[in-house]
């Protein structure tokens, strides 16, 4: 009787362990091949995985190509879509008829996205016809994964490889993570932005390395409580910044940074006249009013000797700007300088260089 109880307990212990045991839905199982096209595969996976709670989309190592695909939810409950391979996009254009993104995730709660592997937007034809930087009406080009409405949700150990334009980008997201996420396309690229969050709030990107030839995060409208923490950025421009903390980052090679500085231009930079491409007038002043700034312990090289550059408009004067314990070596004979044009900043601590001694 107790030897039969005990088979009945282990029994209905390995039955209440595969039931919560998270299914798996492979995409070989819906016929994907290494070398051939998963579009349709993946798209079968995901809706059946969808209407399972607590599942989990495979895809293995091996390189597959991919389509355009939307990952659309509300799901069951949460999903992971788990990459271990490489997914290779269309290298041209036309393929994508005009669609601003390649991967897209959208209004998923509890998503998972990891596994190690690869996006690959194999974006080389592409770049040939950015012209954003000579035309402002230029065309859009496609993104390599959107998350558009997630919610508490995580990314992790993936990759995002030369995208065609943006590498990740963020609309109406919250409480999404990114963890040991690399990035990376060649340092001579523009509008290759590796994370752009726009509309979102409660993100933190952790241990990421980043290095696109354009801003590493940028930051758009409608964005807050953005936290970057022990982020390697460079080569590229930087974290270009909205209202966001950023934590041990690490800039190298890069034209605009913060936080330890190695070899970049304009490393601590508030810029109300920016023009970019030349392609606008500086005749109306801006209207966007920025305040309660800081910029605090701060070291290392500058490429530039200007090292500290702070013009605000005229129209609408920067207000509670700090900045605290700086100290950043021009990487080349002299020393560095700084600018302060309509702002009148709350120094403090250590001043390499001294701040406000050129005043416009």
């Amino acid at each position: 009787m107790g030897k039969n109880f005990s088979i009945a307990i282990v029994s209905l212990l390995l039955l209440l362990t595969s039931t919560n045991a998270g299914q798996v839905f492979d995409v070989k199982s819906y016929g994907a091949q290494t070398n051939g096209d998963i579009t349709q595969a993946l798209t079968q996976a995901w809706k059946a995985a969808c209407a399972v709670a607590g599942s989990k989309v495979m895809i293995s190592t091996g390189t597959y190509k991919l389509g355009l695909v939307t990952l659309l939810g509300p799901c069951k409950g949460a999903i992971e879509f788990n990459l271990q391979g490489t997914l290779q996009a269309p290298s041209d254009i036309e393929s994508f008829k005009g669609k601003d993104g390649w991967v897209v995730f959208e209004s998923i709660d509890n998503l998972t996205v990891s596994g190690g592997g690869i996006f690959d937007g194999q974006g080389q034809m592409a770049w040939q016809k950015n012209n954003c930087a000579k035309k402002y009406n230029c065309d859009i080009l496609p993104i390599n994964v959107r998350f558009n409405f997630i919610t508490n949700s995580i990314v992790q150990d993936i990759t995002s490889k030369d995208s065609k334009f943006f590498h990740i980008n963020l609309l109406g997201c919250k409480n999404l993570q990114f963890q040991h996420v690399t990035i990376t396309a060649p340092g001579d690229n523009s509008n290759t932005d590796g994370i752009h969050v726009g509309r979102s709030s409660q993100i933190n990107i952790t241990n990421a390395d980043i290095g696109t030839g354009d801003d590493c995060i940028s930051i758009g409208d409608g964005t807050q409580d953005i936290t970057i923490k022990q982020v390697t950025c460079g080569p590229g421009h930087g974290i270009s910044i909205g209202r966001v903390r950023v934590i041990g980052a690490t800039l190298s090679n890069t034209n605009n940074g913060n936080v330890i500085m190695d070899n970049v231009g304009n490393p601590v930079l508030i810029d109300q006249n920016y023009c970019p491409n030349n392609q606008c007038s500086n005749e109306s002043p801006s209207k966007v009013k920025i305040s309660n700034v800081s910029f605090k312990n701060i070291t290392g090289t500058s490429s530039t000797l200007e090292a500290v550059k702070l013009v605000c408009s005229k129209s609408v004067p920067c207000q509670q700007v700090v900045v605290a314990d700086i100290d950043l070596a021009y990487k080349g004979s002299g020393s560095t300088t700084s600018t302060c044009v309509n702002v009148q900043p709350a120094v403090s601590g250590k001043q390499n260089p001294p701040i406000c001694t050129k005043k416009i």
